[in-house]
C-alpha cells in the first residue's frame, strides 16, 4: 500500500493533470464573474497586446500605446508574436481570441511542473521533485497570472525552468549538439524575457567550472552556447538598427522603467502613473522625440534622481524588495490585518513561505556544499535586483519562481526528513 501511495503521489502525469484543471477552474471563474465584452478588451489592453494588434493588422512590429506611433523594440518579439497569431486566427479585440491566449498562458504555466519535477529529481530523487511539482501546481501566482494579464510571464516561468533542467543536466554532457541546443534555449529566453539575460553569463561560468574541475575542456562548448544564443539575437539586433539607427540588442524599455520608479512622484508600488500609455503630455513627448531618445533621456532623468536622492531611493527599493517577495505588498502585516479574504491571506502567507523557504533551501545547499547551491542560488539572488531599483509587479518575479519554489520544497524535505528522523529515534527510546 505505501509503495502504490508514492507510486500516485509522485506521478508526473497526476500532477499535470491537477495543475491544468485548478488552472482551468479558476480561469472558467473568472470569465463568470466578468463580461465577455470586457475581457475581449482590456486584457490586452497593454504594450504586448497593442503590438500584437499592430502584427495582426499588417503593420509590423509597431506602437505599443494604442495609437499608431511607429516601430517599436519596447519588448522583445516572441510573445508579441504568439498574440499575433491568436489575433489572427480568433479576431482582434474577440472573447475567443482572449480564450486562446489564457490557455496557452495555462499550458505553458502547467507544462512548468515537468522540468520542475525533473531538475527535482535530479538533485535529491523522485520524492523532491514530485513535491515541489505539486508546490508549484497550487502556487496561486501561477495559477492567478495565465487569466488576469496578456504577458510573457507563464512563458517565461517554462522557459527558465527549463534551463535550470538543462544546466543541471549539461554538467555531465560532453556532446557539443547539447551545448548547441542550450544556446538555442537561451535564444528563446533572451527574445521572450531579456531580464533573464543577466543569468547566462553566471549558469555557464558554473558549467565552465564544473568541466574545468573534472579536467575536461572547458571553454570551447560554453562559448559554442554563447554563439547559438547570440546568433537567435541576431536577426532582432538588425532589424533595431536598421529601424532606429541605433544599437539596441534586445530591448529599449529599461530608461523609462528606471524612470518611473525613481522620481519625486514614484511610489513602491506602481500606480501606472507618469506612463506614456496613461499620460497625455509623456506619450506626446514619447511621439516627438521618438522611442530611443525618449528612453535615453529617461534614463539620464533617472540616474540623475538617484544619484541626488539616495536615502528616497534606498526606502523605495526596501520596499519593493518586500513587494516582490510577498507577492505584490510593501506593508504584509497590515494588509493582512485589514483583508479578511481568505484567499488573499493564502496568496501572501504561500508567498511568504515561498520566500523564507528559498532562503532556507539556499543556506542548506551551501551548508551541505551540494554542487547545485550555486546555479539554483543564482536565480532568486540575481534576477530581482533590476525589479528593486526600478518598478515591482508580481508577474516580474513569476520566471523565477519555479525555481523559487524548488528551493523551498528542498527545505521543506530537510524539515519533514528531520521531524521523521527525530520522531523515529524518540519512538525507538524505550
Amino acid at each position: 500500500m505505501r509503495h502504490r501511495v508514492r507510486a500516485v503521489a509522485t506521478s508526473l502525469t497526476l500532477i499535470l493533470i491537477i495543475a491544468a484543471c485548478v488552472r482551468l477552474g479558476f480561469a472558467w471563474d473568472y470569465t463568470r464573474q466578468n463580461s465577455r465584452q470586457a475581457l475581449s478588451v482590456i486584457p490586452f489592453m497593454f504594450e504586448s497586446g497593442d503590438i500584437a494588434v499592430s502584427l495582426a493588422r499588417g503593420q509590423g512590429f509597431s506602437s505599443p500605446l494604442r495609437v499608431h506611433t511607429g516601430p517599436t523594440a519596447w519588448m522583445t518579439p516572441v510573445y508579441p508574436l504568439l498574440l499575433a497569431g491568436v489575433f489572427r486566427f480568433f479576431g482582434i479585440y474577440t472573447f475567443r481570441s482572449y480564450i486562446a491566449a489564457v490557455l496557452l498562458n495555462i499550458l505553458f504555466a502547467t507544462l512548468a511542473c515537468v522540468p520542475i519535477y525533473y531538475a527535482g529529481q535530479r538533485i535529491g530523487g523522485a520524492g523532491l521533485g514530485a513535491g515541489a511539482a505539486w508546490l508549484w501546481a497550487i502556487f496561486p501566482n501561477a495559477i492567478l497570472m495565465p487569466f488576469e494579464s496578456m504577458w510573457d510571464a507563464c512563458l517565461a516561468a517554462l522557459l527558465a525552468a527549463t534551463i535550470l533542467w538543462a544546466t543541471l543536466a549539461l554538467a555531465e554532457s560532453r556532446r557539443a549538439r547539447d551545448w548547441a541546443a542550450y544556446g538555442l534555449l537561451w535564444g528563446v529566453m533572451l527574445m521572450t524575457n531579456p531580464t533573464l539575460g543577466s543569468l547566462l553569463p553566471l549558469l555557464l561560468g558554473w558549467l565552465a567550472y564544473r568541466a574545468y574541475k573534472e579536467r575536461r575542456p572547458w571553454l570551447a562548448k560554453p562559448l559554442l552556447a554563447v554563439g547559438v544564443a547570440a546568433l537567435c539575437c541576431v536577426p532582432w539586433t538588425v532589424r533595431n538598427y536598421k529601424v532606429f539607427h541605433a544599437f539596441v540588442p534586445l530591448a529599449s524599455v529599461l530608461g523609462l522603467q528606471l524612470w518611473m520608479g525613481n522620481n519625486p512622484h514614484a511610489h513602491a508600488v506602481w500606480l501606472a502613473r507618469l506612463h506614456p500609455m496613461n499620460d497625455s503630455a509623456e506619450r506626446a513627448k514619447y511621439i516627438a522625440m521618438g522611442e530611443i531618445a525618449y528612453m535615453r533621456q529617461k534614463q539620464h532623468e533617472a540616474i540623475a534622481y538617484m544619484v541626488s536622492h539616495p536615502r528616497r531611493v534606498a526606502v523605495l527599493a526596501a520596499n519593493r524588495f518586500i513587494a516582490i517577495w510577498t507577492g505584490g505588498t510593501p506593508h504584509p502585516l497590515k494588509d493582512f490585518q485589514r483583508n479578511h479574504s481568505l484567499w488573499f491571506a493564502y496568496v501572501l502567507l504561500f508567498n511568504v513561505f515561498a520566500a523564507v523557504g528559498a532562503l532556507a533551501g539556499i543556506v542548506l545547499l551551501f551548508w551541505k556544499r551540494s554542487m547545485f547551491a550555486f546555479p539554483l542560488a543564482v536565480f532568486p539572488v540575481v534576477f530581482p535586483w533590476v525589479y528593486y531599483i526600478s518598478l515591482a509587479l508580481p508577474r516580474y518575479r513569476l520566471p523565477i519562481d519555479p525555481v523559487v519554489i524548488l528551493l523551498a520544497a528542498i527545505a521543506l524535505s530537510a524539515a519533514i526528513g528531520r521531524v521523521s528522523r527525530d520522531g523515529a529515534r524518540s519512538h525507538a527510546l524505550p
